[in-house]
């Protein structure tokens, strides 16, 4: 196995500030092209149901204009999975979503809504878009996705960045069985959500993940030191890791 790690930066919270004037600025196509020049070896954008920050007009741009791949996280609904087929994104990060979450609040039931997901994910496949699958780290979950078919999970790393002390290395613990499983499974494994400077480094060094989505943060540190410094931080400290 490669001792490779990537780093997707994702650039949903651009649009954030930008939508909270209605104005065309801070452009997040420009914050993935800049983030692209910095490190990043992808770009990851979540096209909301509401369209409360990335929305369809920047998700045909970053098709056209971004020389990394794009991961578009998406819903499992009908919408999504049409825009994914038209615009053909490298991957596909199928998530949960609920209207009224600040942000993604856990991993997909991929066991529970197998039915669901089940032609999704064929469609995608059948596109050469690569799936993934948000998950919790836990072995059903790991199991459903290789029943479905998915080549790739990204474990939810939220609740480990909440926790602190032996609860957060139970946790730790937790997601790096959960990657062990799914790389002996020969599922391709990435990890994200809450990741910051301070805790990135324990994720970093499973060595069965081979990517990191981080976003939020990213952004809110590029406030203060600029977007090409920070993402050359986080990638200096995720290739120390390794």
């Amino acid at each position: 196995m490669t001792n490779e790690l990537r780093l997707g930066v994702n650039i949903d919270h651009v649009a954030t500030v930008r939508n909270a004037r209605g104005s065309g600025y801070p452009d997040p196509v420009r914050a993935a092209l800049l983030a692209a020049e910095h490190g990043a070896d992808g770009i990851t954008a979540h096209l909301r149901e509401d369209r409360r920050h990335i929305t369809d007009a920047d998700i045909a741009r970053l098709s056209g204009e971004l020389p990394v791949p794009l991961n578009l996280e998406m819903a499992a609904t009908e919408e999504m999975l049409g825009i994914a087929l038209r615009h053909r994104p490298h991957a596909a990060c199928i998530v949960p979503e609920k209207r009224e979450e600040r942000t993604t609040e856990g991993g997909l039931d991929a066991a529970g809504q197998h039915n669901l997901l089940a032609p999704m994910c064929a469609e995608l496949r059948g596109a050469n878009i690569r799936v993934s699958l948000f998950i919790e780290p836990d072995p059903a979950q790991i199991e459903a996705a290789l029943r479905l078919g998915a080549p790739v999970v990204e474990l939810h790393t939220g609740r480990y960045c909440e926790l602190d002390g032996e609860a957060q290395v139970a946790e730790l613990r937790r997601i790096a069985d959960a990657a062990a499983l799914a790389a002996k499974n020969g599922i391709e494994v990435h990890a994200g959500h809450g990741l910051t400077f301070d805790n990135v480094v324990p994720i970093a060094a499973i060595p069965q993940i081979r990517e990191l989505n981080i976003g939020h943060f990213l952004i809110g540190e590029a406030i203060f030191d600029g977007l090409g410094p920070v993402v050359k931080r986080m990638r200096a400290l995720m290739d120390e890791a390794r």
